[in-house]
């Protein structure tokens, strides 16, 4: 599950104020955006006087509320398509995007390699075979054939079957995510009858010899809309030719003895082509650490599981894999934080007589896979990873990577040697890659092509910030070679700090527009990431989550010390769960910055549990039902702590209306309270679009949209004029 977060936030008022233009566009005479209706709740939380002005807004089925959407939406079209320049920036932005290929996953089976990817041109990413010793590309699943009125289809998720014979997958409209599983028959390159609704936290695990897959659902007669959408959902089995009403239910809450699944968690099932074993777990939603347990699976098949419990919450077991009758743990109990590697039999679990494979280093362990020539570990140490791979004798051997960066989707099969993965960096564009244990080589797949553009006048720096507290926070940088370092630059820091989720170094051809201007690109490592694994996750969660946008203040002083950029050039952004990064950093130090732009970010989380998804976030944010929880939620709230009367800088906030991971009514409240208390005369955008979620699904196209309005409205507001593109 991964994130929360991204947002992006009177006109006459406002043009006449300011500063960095020298007249006013021919647009100044647009109505102010529409005023939202004041209605304050006041509730009294663990002794404190909470008020909150626009709880309705909550009521998204209320025609007040939807009104006023669209007016904002309206406001904000006409506003950022009347900045000069605009228009040509998002031509050389999807100029710049359709010529590049954007892998996404690598899956081997049996005699064949998948893969998804947005090719050159495309405009959402579809599903594509190679058989072995062919360089053939077979497209399997185009999601942009399947006619939607009004609206577009996204490949949400895919698996292939382990004969390599089918590819269960999943569909959604609009960004929704609301998937429907369906079966594709690849000789026949026909889906099969079967359509399973309700599929958006699928998870399928195929049975061993492809005749049927575990899947989740979730349960029925519920809305998006609904507090409990997420909720009682079940794992099934599902074999193929049969009708989904003959589905079993194989994992659910009260259904085994010892196996506890709460309505809030996912229960998954786990399967593996080389093993007699099978795993199941309790996924408690964005919670890392979660109860595993092992059956043998003729006996699961057969309705008499008997699970064995493999481990529990409390033993920080990240990640549980099996290969025969072994298994396979990722553990980071104890002083173990950096991640060690422990086996047990599969036949009678025990952690606590676990043999240790690999103990915890200084380095952090942040993924695992199991091929048949051994383990492959996926390290990291700041956000940049290696590899290594301990063969079954146990002997450890790095695997040279030709750059430095992150490794991404890293993929293997357990009756099959070597490992696949996505590599990239700042600098160095999205590559698949494939070790051969035979020769020790790492080489280039040829299966993305690479974008026809010129990275040689631009270079990365990997530095460190000096927070206030002393921590050195990673901080990475990307300039054209030789700027000038005159404060004078227009800077875009990117920030998010939450789940143990890992800024990587990543490549988009669409920096290149920004960076073509003089810009400067940066993304600020922040604490409540998963830089240095646990450590760096828990120093900016809970009571410590102040440090993740402390961290962001201090990366951006630290950037106008050493003179890339001042106040008046700079601007942060973060999504999702990152909307509280850069929402705190804003409120807390508001003359810092001259833009914020939050993408569907979290912005009211003392209210996020009582959204569909916010159940699920308890774990990492915490609830309003405890004090302590109430405080740590009270002091990551935006909206809670804007005040009348502050000049704030130029905000920009997006929503999707579809959104199933942060409410719009999370957004739309940021943006109204904001626009009523900022006095700085500056803008506070709301864009919606009617035609996304949280940004997994949209097309090209959209997001080539989203980045031009972004990148335009920081030029705007940093005083770059007149934007021409130009190349180099």
């Amino acid at each position: 599950m991964a994130s929360q977060g991204w947002q992006r936030r009177d006109v006459l008022k406002i043009l006449g104020a300011m500063p960095l233009l020298t007249s006013l566009p021919t647009w100044a005479a647009i109505a102010r955006p529409p005023a939202a209706r004041v209605k304050p709740v006041t509730e009294v939380l663990w002794g404190q006087h909470i008020t909150d002005p626009y709880r309705w807004m909550e009521n998204t089925a209320s025609p007040e509320w939807q009104q006023w959407l669209k007016g904002q939406a309206q406001y904000a079209r006409q506003v950022l398509d009347g900045i000069p320049g605009r228009a040509a920036l998002a031509l050389r932005l999807s100029e710049l995007s359709a010529g590049a290929e954007a892998p996404e996953a690598i899956i081997p089976a049996a005699g064949r390699l998948f893969y998804s990817k947005r090719p050159k041109n495309g405009s959402n990413f579809k599903l594509f075979m190679r058989n072995d010793g062919d360089a053939t590309e077979h497209l399997l699943i185009d999601p942009t054939t399947i006619q939607i009125e009004g609206s577009h289809a996204a490949l949400d998720w895919w698996l292939p079957s382990p004969n390599g014979k089918y590819v269960v997958y999943g569909i959604s409209k609009a960004g929704s995510e609301n998937s429907v599983l369906r079966v594709l028959e690849i000789e026949t390159h026909t889906d099969l009858p079967e359509e399973i609704d309700r599929t958006h936290q699928a998870g399928p695990s195929w049975l061993p010899d492809s005749s049927g897959f575990f899947y989740n659902r979730f349960a029925p007669g519920r809305q998006p809309t609904d507090l409990n959408y997420q909720q009682d959902s079940a794992n099934w089995l599902h074999k193929l030719g049969t009708p989904v009403s003959s589905d079993q239910r194989m994992l659910a809450g009260q259904q085994w003895p010892g196996v506890d699944v709460d309505p809030i968690e996912f229960p998954f099932i786990q399967t593996d082509p080389a093993s007699d074993y099978v795993l199941a777990a309790s996924m408690g939603g964005v919670r890392l650490a979660n109860p595993w347990y092992c059956a043998k699976l003729a006996d699961v098949l057969a309705g008499n599981p008997g699970w064995r419990k493999v481990c529990d919450v409390g033993d920080d077991v990240n990640n549980v894999i099996q290969r025969g009758d072994r298994l396979y743990m990722l553990s980071t109990h104890g002083a173990a934080q950096n991640g060690q590697i422990l086996s047990t039999s599969a036949a009678a679990p025990d952690i606590k007589a676990a043999e240790v494979v690999r103990p915890a280093g200084d380095v952090v362990v942040s993924a695992m896979t199991l091929a048949r020539d051994g383990l492959y570990l996926q390290l990291m140490d700041g956000g940049y990873n290696t590899l290594i791979r301990i063969d079954d004798a146990g002997q450890s051997l790095e695997i040279k990577l030709p750059y430095e960066g992150s490794v991404d989707g890293l993929s293997t099969l357990s009756t099959m040697d070597g490992a696949w993965f996505l590599g990239s960096s700042w600098l160095v564009p999205p590559t698949v890659f494939r070790y051969d244990p035979a020769t020790g080589q790492t080489s280039d797949t040829g299966l993305v092509s690479q974008p026809d553009v010129d990275l040689s006048p631009y270079e990365a720096h990997r530095t460190f910030a000096i927070a206030r507290d002393g921590t050195r926070v990673p901080l990475s940088i990307v300039s054209k070679k030789g700027l000038k370092r005159d404060g004078k630059n227009p800077t875009r820091v990117e920030a998010y700090g939450s789940y143990q989720i890992v800024s990587s170094p990543y490549f988009s051809t669409r920096f290149i527009s920004f960076l073509e201007q003089g810009g400067v690109m940066a993304a600020a490592h922040v604490r409540g990431g998963g830089e240095y694994g646990k450590r760096w996750w828990q120093a900016g969660k809970g009571p410590n989550k102040p440090n993740t946008w402390r961290d962001l203040i201090d990366c951006c002083k630290s950037l106008i010390k050493d003179g890339w950029t001042d106040p008046q050039h700079l601007a942060i952004e973060g999504g999702s769960a990152g909307g509280i990064t850069v929402g705190r950093a804003m409120t807390e130090a508001p003359e810092l910055f001259a833009v914020v732009v939050s993408d569907v970010g979290s912005s009211n989380p003392v209210r996020m549990e009582f959204s569909p998804n916010g159940p699920d976030n308890i774990d990492e944010f915490g609830s309003i039902k405890t004090a302590a929880g109430f405080k740590d939620l009270l002091a990551m709230d935006s909206t809670q702590h804007v005040k009348n009367g502050v000049r704030y800088p130029a905000v920009l906030l997006t929503t999707g209306v579809n959104d199933p991971r942060v409410a719009p009514w999370e957004v739309s409240k940021m943006a109204a309270r904001l626009q009523k208390a900022t006095t700085s005369g500056k803008p506070v955008i709301l864009s919606v679009d009617y035609d996304a979620g949280h940004g997994l699904g949209s097309s090209r196209k959209q997001i080539d949209e989203q980045m031009a309005d972004e990148y335009a409205f920081i030029f705007w507001q940093t005083g770059v004029k007149a934007f021409q593109p130009r190349k180099g």
